[in-house]
């Protein structure tokens, strides 16, 4: 398997998906703002997503996946579908039983995680109410982050890719369709959570047909807690919990910290995450999604030097990629905030205020790739333990900086802190793994490095030579001509980057790479 190509594919999955998701911020931010009711929207979603992370897509996948791809290899597609029947009933079941008690509890969920919403008892309310509506969206969402481990181990990366589109376009109809007709039309985005929850289960069940893997669910919550490879899951799961865990109770005494700043914090923290998320998931995810079950097959076959030679491959366009991302990303904070959400309600302020977390946010976004790039290498040898340690150590860590910044630099701080403790996280990660000779670094990064910083650094004269030449504001009359102005910029600084890359020497195929 051309690993290289792969990635281009599953990226280009990715994209797609985060264009829309971008599609649906800037809808979000023209129809609704930035204020007490998308504060509430925000904080309401932030609660199951936290959950959806935790059982879904970050403890579970990192403890299913390698013992899934272990079945695979060494005992055969019977013993494998029966191990994911019996994962699937316990971790469906596990996420309803929470999703009730969510909704029973939500008013005090609320209330601890971001009381300055009592503020405006009307958005609380509001919270509440999406609160409880959005809960069930972890059980569609543990059903899908299975399936996606199912088929990425089969390595099947394009549906699971491409699966949150599904969630964007169904709350982009509710932006456009439903909100219209309700008397509090923040309640169309929780609508069109759940419903794009329900579509992302169905794309996966054809799929799962096709390899013959879908899971056969039973109506005992606890059919298959006796099967060995499920409590090997559920021991790996329990460490992974707290270090994926230790990331989003971060997240959220930031949102409860934010909650209490001035009004539509929240908001413009959260819109200059959504611009984050971009390079993260088009480069971290899709590297780490294809990273892992390679890595996993490498272990397995007690392989070291392929295993090295992976994480060295990984690393490399993590940093040829991430370092210029995070460069364009503070020098255009303001160009694309303007031009994806500065619409309608969504007022010069908020632009301004929201370019300065998403500065913050680039200083850190090398370290934030990083780590999903460098966390697999734990993961693959089933190791959940290590990255545990770190990511509690770093929970401190962040919050230590958040009482540093945020008095002086209110939300942009809330982020530099999340943006500084990646890069601390990163670092104990890759000391972690040469300290036990897991990686090697091949020869070349002193010369490879040297001549990236060069191309960097002509980028980036680039790029704010060009954001100086618009009044990204002013043109908010003419969102066309602004779009076009933004591509234009974007354009010029890849082509001037590449080119630059190309003339120092770097070529295509030095970063091509194959996978068992």
């Amino acid at each position: 398997m051309n690993l290289l190509r792969t990635l281009a594919a599953v990226s280009s999955m990715t994209m797609l998906s985060r264009v829309t998701g971008l599609l649906r911020e800037s809808l979000f931010a023209r129809a609704f703002g930035a204020g007490a009711y998308t504060d509430a929207f925000n904080v309401a979603f932030r609660i199951p997503n936290l959950l959806r992370r935790l059982f879904a897509e970050g403890a579970f996948s990192q403890a299913f996946v390698p013992i899934l791809a272990e079945y695979k290899s060494r005992e055969g597609a019977e013993a494998s579908r029966t191990l994911s029947d019996h994962v699937a009933n316990c971790l469906v079941w596990a996420t309803l039983l929470v999703s009730a008690a969510g909704i029973l509890g939500a008013p005090l969920l609320l209330a601890g995680i971001a009381g300055g919403l009592r503020q405006d008892p009307g958005a609380f309310d509001a919270a509440i109410w999406m609160t409880r509506l959005m809960f069930p969206y972890i059980a569609c969402m543990s059903f899908v982050a299975m399936a996606g481990g199912i088929l990425n181990t089969w390595r099947q990366f394009k549906i699971p890719a491409v699966t949150p589109v599904l969630l964007n376009l169904s709350m982009i109809s509710g932006s456009l369709f439903l909100a219209p007709y309700l008397e509090q039309p923040v309640y169309a985005q929780a609508i069109g959570v759940m419903v794009g929850g329900l579509l992302q289960v169905a794309i996966q069940i054809p799929a799962l047909v096709k390899i013959g893997m879908l899971p056969r669910l039973s109506i005992n919550p606890l059919a298959g807690l006796g099967d060995a490879g499920v409590r090997r899951v559920l021991r790996k799961m329990g460490p992974a919990i707290f270090a994926v865990g230790a990331a989003q109770i971060s997240l959220m005494i930031n949102t409860g910290i934010a909650s209490h700043l001035r009004e539509g914090s929240i908001s413009w923290l959260t819109y200059a995450d959504r611009l984050m998320e971009f390079p993260t998931a088009l480069l971290g995810v899709a590297l780490g999604t294809i990273l892992l079950p390679s890595l996993s097959k490498a272990s397995l076959d007690s392989d070291p030097q392929e295993y090295s030679a992976l994480l060295d491959w990984g690393l490399r366009l993590t940093c040829l990629l991430a370092i210029p991302a995070a460069v364009g990303m503070a020098v255009l904070a303001l160009p694309l905030i303007a031009t994806l959400f500065h619409y309608g309600h969504f007022s010069d302020e908020a632009a301004h205020m929201s370019a300065r977390p998403l500065m913050a946010y680039a200083v850190g976004l090398t370290g934030i790739i990083l780590v999903k790039t460098l966390a697999p290498a734990f993961y693959a040898k089933q190791d959940t333990r290590t990255p545990v340690k770190i990511a509690v150590g770093v929970l401190f860590v962040t919050q230590l900086m958040n009482l540093a910044f945020v008095p002086y630099l209110e939300v942009a701080g809330l982020a530099l802190s999340i943006g500084l403790a990646a890069c601390v996280n990163a670092t104990f990660l890759y000391t972690g793994l040469r300290k036990r000779d897991i990686y090697r670094p091949l020869p070349g990064w002193g010369k490879f490095l040297a001549k990236l910083v060069i191309a960097v650094a002509v980028m980036g004269a680039v790029a704010w030579f060009g954001s100086q030449q618009f009044d990204w504001l002013a043109m908010r009359a003419t969102p066309f001509l602004r779009a076009g102005a933004l591509f234009l910029v974007i354009g010029v600084c890849g082509a001037v980057y590449f080119a630059a890359l190309l003339g120092l020497g770097f070529r295509v195929n030095d970063f091509r790479r194959t996978g068992k």
